[in-house]
């Protein structure tokens, strides 16, 4: 069995990336190359098209049968703390198209056997283990201002929040708590599963070299993290059919806002040395 590199990658010594500047013009370029390469085979998409819509109705049948409409909000704004994880197979499409292949659904399948496998495991445990939090910290909150016993319909949670008086405060904490944990997560993986598709470079590495990466291009990265959350949310306001389109489209955006803002290999090569 090969030898699994979890922590520091396959190397001697850390291999830490090169954190180049970008800026919101190069966002809109990420975005129109993520469309370019959703577009190029859409067939690809027939599985994710089907998923996410179904996702919905199921959340929605949950929240019906056992009361857990106070988890909707948090439950969408998972979508976004947990997308890199389900946009492996899109970051390995558009690894595979920029090498000049065709690739196929299985082809981005087989992400599964990439030598960095554990290290993916690792940040998506911890991505898991925030959007848990997210959750617990979303459910006492609610808790806290109107009790234990949730509403029994959609309509129930919508006159609670814009007609009692613990609403507004619901809303604006949990909106801020949510950003918290969402500036957690952009902050320690924008790059971290495109970066260790592409390098195995170690759990550690990749979380690093994103929190550099968001330092380094502070105000794009934020209007990033706005584009991703207020599409996400749009998406789930169609029963969440509109993500089939919208997540598959941030996927590949997000492989090439990686090569934006980390340098390549070949790049550091050529990079004048003093």
């Amino acid at each position: 069995m090969a030898h699994m590199h979890v922590m520091t990658g396959a190397g001697d010594k850390l291999d830490m990336p090169v954190i180049q500047t970008i800026t919101v013009s190069d966002l809109m370029i990420a975005l129109r190359r993520g469309a370019e390469d959703f577009w190029a085979k859409p067939s690809h998409y027939v599985v994710l098209m089907l998923i996410y819509p179904i996702i919905g109705i199921v959340l929605t049948v949950w929240m019906n049968g056992f009361y857990t409409w106070p988890l909707l909000y948090p439950l969408i704004g998972g979508f976004a703390l947990i997308g890199p994880i389900a946009a492996l197979p899109l970051y390995e499409i558009s690894r595979r198209r920029e090498m000049g292949e065709d690739p196929s659904w299985r082809d981005a399948v087989n992400v599964i056997r990439s030598p960095a496998i554990g290290s993916i495991l690792a940040v998506g445990a911890m991505l898991f283990v925030l959007f848990t939090l997210w959750l617990t910290s979303a459910q006492a909150l609610y808790e806290s201002l109107f009790g234990s016993t949730p509403p029994q319909s959609f309509q129930g949670l919508f006159a609670q929040v814009f007609a009692e008086p613990g609403g507004m405060t619901l809303a604006i904490i949990g909106t801020a708590i949510g950003a918290c944990f969402a500036l957690v997560v952009l902050c320690t993986s924008v790059v971290a599963f495109p970066l260790l598709l592409d390098r195995d470079v170690g759990a550690y590495v990749a979380v690093e070299t994103s929190f550099r990466a968001v330092m380094r291009n502070l105000i794009p990265m934020l209007v990033w993290g706005v584009i991703v959350g207020v599409s996400v949310f749009v998406g789930a306001l169609t029963l969440f059919v509109g993500l089939a389109v919208i997540l598959p489209i941030l996927g590949h955006a997000t492989w090439h806002l990686y090569r934006q803002t980390v340098a390549s290999a070949s790049m550091i090569r050529d990079m004048p040395h003093a």
